[in-house]
């Protein structure tokens, strides 16, 4: 079990604003590789930016983690992101038969829908992270999804029966523990190579937006920053953060 192993400190709730805002103000007693926080319910849970996170109480995955990496430099801080995406994304290939993959930065895909979000935030000390919160929401039990999103999907959608959240949040941890200690020893290129060849899109042309307008390109680089390096079909590269490009999705 997680909460087993003395690197983690794992704490359940029933119901909170979001995992990530208890963990904002948490401190631990003893100090712990991972923090795990879950959660039911929460009231107010969010998505990127001002999105917010749609989930019916226990139905889905709701948590967070609470890392504090040692030395990690700020400018490539995004790898903690490319760990726990490639985790998440792991986890629900064990259940699935479609193509699991990362629409960049770190939305969880199944063919052209999304099955996981992930909202990072992290405290800088110096030129390095000092802590880093991890929230995750995977879609697993429901059914019906009534907000604005685009292209929501649920493991129960897609399997036609429920899958015990316990059995994907603990393939996530382990996914993740393995990568986090690649991380923790400064192997960053094996986890953004692993990344790289798990996007979503990741070969030939696709469409997308941006400021200029719509347009067809392909994804030429992910750089250490989280920077999305695109290659348009006239061969001029365009580097975007996050927010600035727009994948289009397939009508619904």
């Amino acid at each position: 079990m997680l909460d087993d192993s003395p690197r983690f400190k794992m704490i359940e709730l029933d119901e909170t604003v979001s995992t990530n805002s208890f963990l904002r103000d948490y401190r631990p007693l003893q100090p712990v590789d991972i923090t795990l926080v879950t959660a039911e319910y929460q009231t107010a849970g969010r998505g990127q930016g001002i999105n917010k996170w749609e989930s019916e109480r226990g139905k889905n995955l709701l948590f967070s983690l609470l890392v504090n990496p040692a030395l990690l430099p700020a400018a490539q801080a995004f790898v903690l992101s490319e760990a726990i995406a490639l985790s998440i994304r792991e986890a629900i290939a064990r259940f699935v038969s479609e193509e699991v993959t990362i629409k960049w930065p770190n939305d969880i895909y199944v063919g052209d829908s999304k099955i996981a979000g992930i909202l990072m935030e992290n405290t800088l000390q110096g030129t390095c992270v000092a802590r880093s919160i991890i929230g995750c929401g995977v879609n697993i039990s429901q059914e019906a999804f009534v907000s604005d999103a685009p292209n929501p999907v649920s493991m129960r959608q897609l399997l036609r029966c429920d899958t015990e959240r316990s059995f994907v949040l603990d393939a996530i941890i382990n996914g993740f523990t393995h990568r986090y200690d690649l991380i923790q020893r400064g192997s960053f290129d094996t986890v953004t190579d692993e990344y790289r060849a798990r996007l979503y899109r990741r070969s030939g042309f696709h469409p997308f937006r941006d400021a200029e307008g719509s347009f067809e390109a392909e994804i030429a680089d992910v750089e250490l920053s989280g920077h999305l390096v695109l290659r348009r079909s006239d061969g001029r590269l365009c580097r975007y953060a996050f927010k600035e490009v727009t994948f289009l999705l397939p009508a619904s």
